[in-house]
């Protein structure tokens, strides 16, 4: 088995002939290949179900059987286990899986029942490169993914660390990214193939649940939740692109867990390069909020009310006015994701987390506190945020709107440190203890977030007020639709503080 420390960068078909023209010129000995590679699997996927592949490349005359695991913690974007075999035929052998991730699949009945789903052809240029003590090999992919008439262009760079850091790796990979446009990729070429299987279209993607071994170091546990967090954002940058709303919700999200992450994990992070990475984040979250503030406006304050009152005058003169703001508020944020700034700011914080100043502090606490157990760590952390927000629960009848929003805030980053670390907790009364607690945390938020919502509603229906145009009628409109929501804030006040009084009295997880 071989562990592979890898980092795939999609790039445009011109971008791979620059690349390989610049790297040749420079003296750099190429070596090309073309490959065709065969992907098996059941009927019902089974081995994609496992977060496994399985194929046999053609090299020539030559047949290597290759399976490759991606870990369940999300670290998978960037190391996978992978076993490969020089076999003697086109289809695999079973005989040459004992000691991998397979083999315990591995019976009479998967022999009969593996079909080849799809193929690569691929031509491919290998390069070797120094990047100061480290050995990397960079790989220039151009080709396609085929099923049938069906088929999808392959147009990557691979870079895998033979010897040496992982931070040399992505050092190479910026200087790269200055030379030629490049998106980090979280497809592999697998991916694309069962992508064309399904026949997948675009759409958003939820979090993944986050799996930590039980005696995971700190350091590492913050490694595994904030690529989790990375992955959750970047998967959706083609929803985005496509002017998906569900897609910039889960993007925000996304962006939300990795704040949440980072301020978790502070005592980890006391440098400069968390502090760059956090102000790219702020603005990327802001370039994706008045889409998602719109989108909600729209659908859960004013279409409601254009159904139920469809003669109220002003109704459908807002909506309109809503339905450009809000299309260009989508435009806004799909430009934000086509950036350079958006590429470059996913790769620098795949980076960062991987192998940034954090990792490498010579602080003799904060080395201490990365190798601590992750499970004392979280403990503490939950029961010193759930402390806090219980504090602040207790006084909520008297807290003004800004106030109410700092404990909102606070539920919410207790809310994703306890989704985190949950995997950790696995008794049966911890589990049970949990999801009491997390039930009853819910109730509150979703209480104080409906509030939310409302005064976000205000603040647009300020602006909507504020434009020029048939304002009579919009002012009209919008003060049907506020009137409305200005009718559930006292219900909504006093559900919040009942929830409130229900989480102080419980016991703390």
């Amino acid at each position: 088995m071989a562990r592979e420390v890898e980092l795939k960068l999609e790039v445009p078909p011109n971008g791979i002939r620059w690349l390989k023209r610049g790297l040749v010129r420079r003296g750099k000995h190429a070596q090309e290949k073309d490959l065709v590679s065969v992907y098996f699997d059941t009927a019902g996927h089974k081995l994609r179900k496992r977060g496994m592949s399985l194929r046999v490349r053609h090299i020539g005359d030559k047949r290597v059987q290759t399976i490759k695991a991606n870990r369940a913690s999300g670290a998978g974007m960037f190391r996978r286990d992978e076993w490969e075999k020089t076999i003697r035929r086109d289809t695999p052998d079973l005989r040459a899986i004992r000691h991998t991730a397979l083999a315990p699949l591995a019976t009479k009945k998967l022999a009969h029942a593996l079909k080849p789903v799809f193929e690569t052809r691929v031509h491919r240029t290998m390069l070797p490169v120094k990047r100061g003590q480290s050995r990397i090999e960079l790989t220039l992919d151009q080709g396609q993914v085929r099923l049938g008439r069906k088929s999808a262009p392959i147009s990557e760079v691979e870079l895998e660390l033979k010897r040496g850091r992982p931070a040399d790796l992505f050092r190479l990979a910026r200087n790269l990214a200055q030379r030629v446009p490049t998106r980090f990729a979280l497809r592999s070429k697998a991916d694309r193939g069962y992508d064309l299987v399904g026949d997948r279209p675009v759409a958003a993607v939820s979090a993944r649940k986050i799996e930590l071994p039980s005696d995971i170091a700190t350091a590492d546990a913050f490694r595994t939740i904030a690529l989790s967090c990375a992955h959750h954002l970047a998967a959706n940058e083609p929803a985005v692109s496509a002017g998906d709303a569900e897609g910039v919700h889960q993007m925000r999200v996304g962006l939300r867990r990795l704040r949440a992450a980072i301020a978790v994990f502070s005592d980890l992070l006391d440098d400069g390069e968390t502090a760059r990475i956090k102000a790219e984040l702020k603005w990327l979250t802001n370039e994706l909020g008045p889409a998602r503030d719109l989108d909600v406006y729209i659908t859960g304050s004013v279409k409601p009310l254009d159904r139920a009152l469809p003669a109220t005058r002003g109704i459908e003169t807002l909506q309109n006015d809503l339905e450009k703001r809000r299309s260009d508020a989508f435009a806004r944020a799909r430009k934000a994701v086509a950036s350079a700034r958006y590429r470059a700011l996913v790769l620098e914080t795949v980076g960062w987390i991987e192998s940034g100043e954090w990792t490498t502090t010579g602080d003799e606490l904060i080395r201490a506190r990365r190798e601590r157990r992750a499970d004392d760590f979280a403990r503490e952390e939950i029961a010193r945020r759930g402390r806090k927000v219980s504090r602040r629960a207790g006084k909520l009848g008297k807290l003004d709107a800004r106030r109410r929003h700092k404990l909102r805030v606070a539920i919410k980053k207790l809310r994703y440190a306890i989704g985190f670390f949950e995997s950790l907790f696995a008794g049966r009364k911890a589990k049970k203890r949990l999801r009491r607690f997390v039930r009853q945390l819910k109730e509150l938020q979703d209480c104080l977030g409906a509030l939310n919502d409302i005064a976000v509603q205000r603040r647009l229906s300020g602006d909507v007020v504020d434009r020029g145009g048939r304002r009579r009628n919009r002012i009209f409109a919008v003060g049907v639709v506020s009137g409305r929501e200005q009718t559930r804030v006292d219900p909504l006040r006093d559900a919040a503080v009942a929830a409130a009084d229900r989480f102080v009295e419980l016991h703390p997880f």
